[in-house]
């Protein structure tokens, strides 16, 4: 008689954010995974709490500051932080060999290059959205921008609530890069993140963004292409934080046996063969 599966021990670091209360949600309901630990500021509202109080029940999981005891037990981390914090979380994962699915935004090229490094030791899932709808719709931007010319304009408009601190998103971002990438470019050539006062025509071939903020937007994304006498708009509305969740989730079962190496959702999906690199 075959026993059960040994459940994935997961890890969810902001647990007493908005992001990190729907990863302990979505973890404590899946049957294959377990919540192994739930990391959080030090100083912050729900230290020693148990992590799942704000559910009316209790996991036996404390939420704590101590990077290495809220990792001790876990396969596998997830982590909607701030760069500065996913980069300390991903230094302690590397030393006790736990494995990181990262949706956090906003890097510089240097971080991105650290979290590469660290992909040498530990497996890392890192998407700027791990929403599997929009995942699906970078497939399909990719698929447009190589069908349709430099004719077609580009603008990519993203909204969020209000209180999100970076802009453009990092979905839009990568949004950006698929499309830019399809036209044989790349994004930092073909970019224009501002128009004011008496710009003059728009030139051809660049890729414009605006980001709205306002209210308790969870997110929009869509993306125009604009040609003679026709419009393709591509869009993508979240109204709950769940479809990142369960994406995440998706993202950390991938990740299960795997031992190094730096991945997107596009491999978590299926969509990519190919690593698709740290473009979070």
């Amino acid at each position: 008689m075959t026993g059960t599966p040994e459940r994935l021990r997961v890890a969810i670091a902001g647990a007493s954010g908005r992001m990190g209360r729907a990863l302990i949600e979505a973890v404590t309901a899946s049957p294959d995974l377990a919540l192994a630990g739930a990391l959080d500021v030090s100083g912050g509202s729900d230290i020693g709490k148990d992590a799942t109080e704000f559910l009316g029940k209790r996991s036996g999981v404390a939420v704590t500051a101590d990077l290495r005891a809220g990792l001790a037990g876990a396969d596998v981390l997830i982590d909607f932080t701030r760069p500065e914090g996913t980069l300390a979380h991903l230094a302690v994962c590397r030393e006790l060999g736990v494995n990181a699915v990262i949706g956090t935004t906003g890097f510089t090229p240097a971080q991105k290059a650290e979290i590469a490094s660290r992909a040498e030791r530990i497996a890392i899932v890192m998407a700027p959205n791990m929403s599997v709808g929009v995942n699906v719709v970078m497939k399909l931007l990719e698929v447009a921008a190589r069908a349709l010319d430099e004719s077609y304009d580009i603008e990519i408009v993203e909204t969020h609530h209000r209180l999100k601190v970076d802009a453009p998103s990092g979905t839009a971002l990568q949004m950006g890069e698929v499309v830019a990438a399809a036209r044989g470019t790349t994004l930092e050539a073909a970019a224009v993140h501002a128009r004011h006062g008496d710009t003059g025509a728009r030139r051809s071939g660049t890729i414009g963004f605006a980001s709205l903020r306002g209210g308790d937007i969870v997110g929009d994304h869509t993306v125009l292409f604009a040609g003679g006498g026709e419009r393709i708009e591509v869009t993508h509305r979240s109204s709950s934080r769940a479809n990142y969740a369960q994406g995440s989730l998706r993202a950390a079962r991938f990740l299960k046996g795997r031992k190094a190496g730096l991945f997107g959702m596009a491999q978590v999906l299926g969509l990519d063969a190919a690593p698709s690199g740290a473009n979070a």
